[in-house]
């Protein structure tokens, strides 16, 4: 373990019964970056992050968090990790501030009252509220509050915009970067996209209990099938396109239109494209939503 690496994992295994939620996961998040942790529900995505806390325990591999083995410290880790529950348990009967000070109490009072009162504020969240009364946005931001308030050198947050209208999420990804442009770690698990899209430095794609994908979200796209439009002058014969590699014809319309599928590089195809008579060409570059159902067609769903 480097001290470079604000997590790391290898070979992590764990079953629950007859199945295998995780089957050998091997990560690395660097210390200052936004780590997307992507996956459907079921695909090991929360047991990963429970076993990071010792929440509970793998049954073989090797991790480390902020350079501490969690089983042999896990007081120590969480009290350096800022941690957001899938599922936050809130008591019903306590009010949001006193469900706050609660937390702040078993972190030591690490926590600066300003801060709560601050993070609140922006969250648009009313620490008078009862915990019963909330909406579950509202009890979603109260475990944002919570696992930002002590300022942590790590956080891990499992889907931490669940449950939040598009403005507050918003709001979630600013808090987000400014705790990253502050030295802080952030590795966040979501099967939403455009979340991961907008605020990952890189991302580990999930399948199965497997990582089957790791890398910058625009390189991730750069894996992907694409599609391009080509229109010609006047009639040609576009089989000398589907002979370059990677290329695929798609459709012919009279020779005037061609639809081509490009895995990979576009290198080769447009450099055969320069001898015909182009008018017109249009790629659809394929969003990061497209990318990761590529990576899940065909798949069983992991429980």
């Amino acid at each position: 373990m480097t001290e470079e690496m604000a997590l790391r994992t290898r070979e992590l295994r764990k079953a629950y019964g007859h199945i295998q939620a995780l089957r050998g996961v091997d990560l690395e998040v660097r210390r200052g970056e936004v780590f997307g942790f992507l996956g459907p529900n079921g695909a090991g995505k929360t047991t990963t992050i429970r076993c990071l806390l010792d929440l509970i325990r793998p049954d073989s591999g090797e991790l480390r968090v902020l350079g501490i083995n969690p089983q042999q410290d896990p007081v120590g880790v969480r009290a350096r990790v800022g941690y957001l529950p899938g599922e936050l348990s809130l008591e019903s009967n306590q009010h949001v501030e006193g469900q706050l000070r609660y937390y702040n109490d078993l972190r030591g009072r690490q926590a600066d009252w300003g801060t709560i009162r601050e993070l609140a504020r922006r969250l648009e969240l009313d620490l008078s509220m009862p915990i019963k009364n909330l909406s579950k946005g509202n009890k979603q931001k109260v475990g944002v509050v919570q696992a930002l308030m002590h300022q942590p050198e790590l956080m891990l947050l499992d889907e931490p915009t669940s449950g939040l209208d598009p403005l507050m999420q918003q709001e979630v990804y600013r808090l987000l970067r400014e705790a990253r442009a502050a030295g802080s770690t952030v590795f966040f698990s979501s099967h939403i996209l455009s979340e991961v899209e907008t605020l990952a430095d890189r991302v580990a794609i999930i399948r199965g209990g497997i990582i089957v994908e790791e890398a910058e979200p625009q390189q991730l796209k750069g894996m992907a099938v694409r599609r391009v439009h080509v229109r010609f002058q006047h009639p040609i014969d576009p089989a000398p396109l589907s002979r370059v590699e990677g290329v695929q014809l798609l459709r012919d319309s009279n020779g005037l239109y061609a639809t081509l599928q490009v895995a990979g590089e576009m290198d080769g195809l447009i450099k055969a494209l320069a001898a015909f008579p182009v008018s017109d060409f249009e790629t659809e570059r394929p969003s990061l939503e497209e990318v990761f159902l590529g990576y899940y067609a065909g798949s069983e769903e992991v429980k």
